[in-house]
Parts: structure tokens; C-alpha cells; sequence
């Protein structure tokens, strides 16, 4: 009986030794086209750059003779200008799938590990799971700062919700890092404002337990609440919006949903403004409230004065920024309307 299961064995082993030869021939077949390929990226990463050295030149050297053109020539000009703007939105596009240096953030968190995701697909996948993640979160933030603002009191409980807001944070802050690293044109206010959440958190996290914390305490679950529901808001409507405008070819496949406002989001959701515009008073009023509390006899907490100044930072970022898209595009409009 084991001889015979010996005989097995060694027909086994014998079987699979055509498939290892094979295996091998396919993997140093694999690493041979790895190695043409990152030769490949080099070279094409190395004629991006001069090709943008170049049209740079280009741009400084039309910019100096626009006055001494005649008018003709100016259109000419102005032709030239939109055609080195069309090349640099197509070299973007290359960048997108070639690996790159990563930001100072990201090499910070991260060293300089490449993050560039090779494929449409790969890409697609990865701000997919973004948007889940968010979505995730908000929906137990908006459970977690109810039942603390309702049904339980407790400074531990609290410091755990505020662990969770600098985890939640700072994972969006690395996260949409590596969006961009990936051709995803978040940028300005709405990059910078997870880091300044995160920042608040932080803050907020390491305030011990005493008569300060609690005066502000309730008020700052309530905001906690609303903002995690609007925000719900903003993912649900603004994912719809950006399906049908990418299925329309209207927007960039890498576009994520931000906690704020964009000039594509108006047809069909400037009803979420007046959400945003309360969210960003509620702010400016947890601002207020804490300098307040900072001139209070018994306060010696320097996390007040701190989270009262952070506040007023998200306020102003987001309210002059929701304000400057909106003025963006009624001008766009009235523009629009003067052609036709």
C-alpha cells in the first residue's frame, strides 16, 4: 500500500516538472519585459520633462513679443497659447502612468516607495475604494457622534471618537496623496483642508477632562453630527453627478467627491449650498464660542485658544472658497450669455 502511494508520489513530482521548466521561461520572460519597461518609463518621463523645459521657454518668449505683434499676429499668438495649454493637459495625462517622485508628504509617510498605478483599471479600482472608505466613515461617525452626543458622556468615549477623526483623517490625507500621484486633480483648499481637520482633531484629542472641555463639549458633538450628514449629503448626490458627467465625457475619470463645492457640481445641486453655507457658519460660531472660553477665569486649557483659531481657519478656507467657485460661475454664465 505505500509503495504503491510511493509510485504516486514520484508520478506526482514527475508530472510537474514540465510546468516548473515552462514557469521559469515565463518569469524570466516576465523580467526581461519589467526591465524594458522601466527603460521605457525612463525615457519617456526624460522627454516629458525636456518637451515641458521647452514649451516653457516657449510660453516666457511669446509672452515678451505680444506687444510689438500686429494684430493679426496676436491671433496667431493666441492660437499658439491654446495649443502649449492642450500640451500640457496631454502631458499630465502621460504623467498619470509614469512613476514618479513622491511629494514631500508622502515620502515623509511612506519614503519613496512608488505609488503609481500602472493601469486605468488599477486607478479606477483605487478611487473606487476611496470613496468607499469615505462613505464607511461618515455613516459611522454620523452613528458614533449621536450616541455620544445623546445617550453617553464620558471623556474616554470621547477621546476614542477623536482617535478615530485623526485616524479617519490622516488616512484621507495619505490617501488622496496617492490620488494625485495618480493624475486625480484634487488641489488647493480641499487638499489642505484634511490636514488641517486632522490638526483639530489632534487638538481636540489631547485636551484633558475639566469645566472648559464640557462647556464646549455638546456643541461640538452636535457640529460633529451635522457635518458627518452633510457630508453624507455631498457623497451621495455628488457621485451620481460625477457618473453621468464622466459617462458625458464632461469630467476627468479620476475625479473624486470633496467636502465642499465645485464649479461641475452646480446643474443639479446648488441645493446643498445652503447645507454648506450653515456647516461653515457653525464653524465660525465653534470659533467664536471658544474664544470666549478663552477668556474665561477658570480656563488655562492652551487647546481652547488652538481649536479656536483652527476653526476660524476652516472657516475661512471654506467659506471664501465655496464663494469663489460660486462668483466663477456666475461670471462663466453671464460670459455665456453676452456671446450668444
Amino acid at each position: 500500500m505505500s509503495s504503491t502511494a510511493f509510485g504516486d508520489c514520484l508520478r506526482d513530482w514527475e508530472e510537474l516538472q514540465d510546468p516548473y521548466q515552462q514557469l521559469q521561461e515565463t518569469h524570466k520572460l516576465y523580467k526581461q519585459k519589467l526591465e524594458e519597461l522601466t527603460k521605457v518609463q525612463g525615457n519617456c518621463s526624460s522627454s516629458i520633462a525636456r518637451q515641458k523645459k521647452k514649451l516653457k521657454e516657449l510660453s516666457e518668449g511669446l509672452k515678451k513679443c505680444r506687444a510689438s505683434l500686429k494684430e493679426e499676429q496676436k491671433n496667431e499668438l493666441q492660437t499658439l497659447q491654446n495649443l502649449i495649454k492642450e500640451r500640457q493637459s496631454t502631458f499630465f495625462e502621460m504623467e498619470a502612468f509614469l512613476p514618479k517622485e513622491n511629494g514631500l508628504y508622502l515620502r515623509l509617510v511612506l519614503g519613496n516607495v512608488n505609488v503609481t498605478l500602472l493601469s486605468k483599471q488599477a486607478k479606477f479600482a483605487y478611487k473606487d475604494e476611496y470613496e468607499k472608505f469615505k462613505l464607511y466613515l461618515t455613516i459611522i461617525l454620523i452613528i458614533l457622534s449621536c450616541t455620544f452626543r445623546f445617550f453617553l458622556n464620558s471623556r474616554v468615549t470621547d477621546a476614542v471618537f477623536n482617535f478615530l477623526l485623526v485616524w479617519y483623517y490622516c488616512t484621507l490625507t495619505i490617501r488622496e496623496s496617492i490620488l494625485i500621484n495618480n493624475g486625480s486633480r484634487i488641489k488647493g483648499w480641499w487638499v489642505l483642508n484634511h490636514y488641517v481637520s486632522t490638526f483639530l482633531s489632534g487638538v481636540i484629542l489631547t485636551w484633558p477632562d475639566g469645566v472648559m472641555y464640557h462647556m464646549f463639549r455638546n456643541q461640538y458633538m452636535s457640529f460633529c453630527m451635522y457635518q458627518s450628514f452633510v457630508q453624507f449629503l455631498q457623497y451621495y448626490y455628488q457621485s451620481g453627478c460625477l457618473y453621468r458627467l464622466r459617462s458625458l465625457g464632461e469630467r476627468h475619470t479620476m475625479d473624486v467627491t470633496v467636502e465642499g463645492f465645485q464649479s461641475w457640481m452646480w446643474r443639479g445641486l446648488t441645493f446643498l449650498l445652503p447645507f454648506l453655507f450653515f456647516g461653515q457658519f457653525w464653524q465660525l460660531f465653534n470659533a467664536l464660542t471658544l474664544f470666549h472660553l478663552s477668556r474665561h477665569p477658570e480656563c488655562k486649557e492652551w487647546q481652547v485658544v488652538m481649536c479656536s483659531v483652527t476653526f476660524l481657519m476652516h472657516f475661512l478656507g471654506n467659506f471664501f472658497t465655496t464663494l469663489r467657485v460660486v462668483h466663477q460661475k456666475f461670471h462663466t454664465q453671464t460670459e455665456r450669455e453676452k456671446k450668444n
